[in-house]
């Protein structure tokens, strides 16, 4: 070949290979991954949803276990048994890797595409497990969202009845139990029925402090007897740890749940541990506690409490040995926002991390969330009464009644099935 052909191949091939590399199509940009929101919040999950034939496919058993709905594995049949309710309104269903075929509540139905096994999980139907569970599902294709409301359920709801509580009298038949916030130690550390904001109330016309706590007995809506105390000039520190003054402070408590037919006591104890020995700190208020559960339980009494979450900045509180003496404990996981009452929803993910510290020294059937209604809307209500779902706790306490809006109400009943 001459120089010249040669030239020319050379040319040839260079210009063939440039053509082909602008020819090229561009790299599409990869689609963002699938969140999945529960209540409102992330649910994390160990497989992205997919989509395929245009229907969207969810991990089934991260979405069941957050909804309470109990799930089977039978890896013989490759089935999947997934049960959700008790008695009558028990939803049974059956699903096998790979067909389209189910049963509910021994009902053949067909589902759309045939669940999926991904990397060990299994994948079904969103619309088939929103059809079956009463959750309620919607699809975001713009920002590849799957949000699911989760259906009401039965949970245990305590309110708290303060001063200024009157107008939200009514609810307190529907509550299991209710904190009446009227008594305190005081900065002398001495318990008391006077103050400011703790205190015995007057009659408001007919209902008076006694009719309240006997008419919500007899409705069965537990009545609890709360006593406040803050550490702010260190008053309680000085109480739980002198034996003398704790000795005073439970009989008289006692004696005044007792005298007024209240059914519980509940210590709403606040700040301790933020300047203290924290050590010892926690053992004095577990010793307190012990004392108060001793004297109520003599007179059948029931014991709750009040905490600052574990991931606060007060830590004198030690929920492993306290979550073994009372008989519930409210998670007061507000107040996360500097300054406190800036009227922002709380951070979810700080109640969240809060509620996994709490499960981790406390059983879930002794944890009820606490909500601050003066800092919640109707949709972050819907988000924490989500998250006390996901985990299956006891239920939720409300503080407080009086502040409750008409939409936070609406939003409650659709979340909650109160007692009726």
């Amino acid at each position: 070949m001459t120089k010249i052909g040669k030239l020319m191949l050379a040319a040839t091939i260079w210009i063939g290979t440039l053509s082909g590399v602008i020819s090229q199509p561009q790299q599409a940009h990869a689609n963002p991954p699938i969140r999945i929101m529960l209540d409102g919040y992330p649910l994390q999950f160990p497989e992205e949803p997919i989509i395929k034939e245009g229907t969207t496919l969810v991990p089934f058993r991260v979405i069941s276990e957050a909804l309470g709905i109990q799930v089977t594995w039978d890896a013989k049949s490759k089935s999947i048994s997934a049960i959700k309710g008790t008695g009558l309104n028990t939803v049974r269903v059956q699903l096998t890797l790979n067909s389209k075929k189910s049963s509910v509540n021994g009902a053949a139905v067909d589902l759309a595409v045939a669940p999926q096994a991904v990397s060990g999980h299994t994948l079904i139907p969103l619309s088939f497990f929103s059809q079956q569970f009463g959750a309620q599902v919607d699809w975001d294709q713009k920002t590849r969202t799957v949000s699911i409301l989760s259906p009401q359920q039965r949970m245990y709801t305590m309110g708290f009845y303060a001063i200024s509580s009157f107008s939200d009298a009514s609810v307190i038949p529907i509550l299991d139990s209710v904190a009446f916030g009227w008594s305190r130690i005081d900065e002398n550390g001495k318990f008391t029925l006077n103050g400011k904001d703790f205190k015995w109330p007057l009659p408001a016309g007919n209902t008076t402090p006694e009719s309240l706590v006997s008419e919500a007995a007899q409705s069965r809506t537990l009545p609890y007897l709360m006593v406040y105390s803050g550490d702010v000039n260190g008053e309680l520190t000085k109480v739980i740890e002198n034996a003398d003054a704790r000795k005073q402070a439970i009989s008289e408590m006692v004696a005044t749940a007792k005298a007024n037919k209240f059914q519980g006591i509940l210590l709403d104890f606040e700040g301790l541990g933020l300047t203290t020995d924290k050590t010892k700190t926690r053992a004095s208020f577990t010793a307190f506690v012990k004392e108060v559960s001793l004297q109520a339980k003599s007179e059948n009494l029931k014991l709750a409490l009040a905490l600052h979450p574990l991931n606060s900045s007060y830590q004198g509180y030690d929920y492993k040995a306290l979550g073994q003496i009372a008989d519930e404990i409210i998670i007061m996981a507000y107040d996360y926002r500097s300054g406190g009452g800036t009227g922002q929803p709380e951070p979810a993910d700080k109640v969240d991390e809060a509620i996994r510290l709490a499960l981790k020294e406390t059983k879930k059937n002794k944890l009820v969330l606490g909500l601050n209604i003066n800092s919640e809307n109707a949709k972050s209500v819907n988000t924490l009464i989500g998250l006390a779902k996901r985990y299956d706790l006891k239920g939720i306490a409300i503080w407080r009644l009086g502040l409750i809006s008409g939409d936070e109400w609406t939003q409650m009943q659709k979340s909650i099935e109160f007692k009726k």
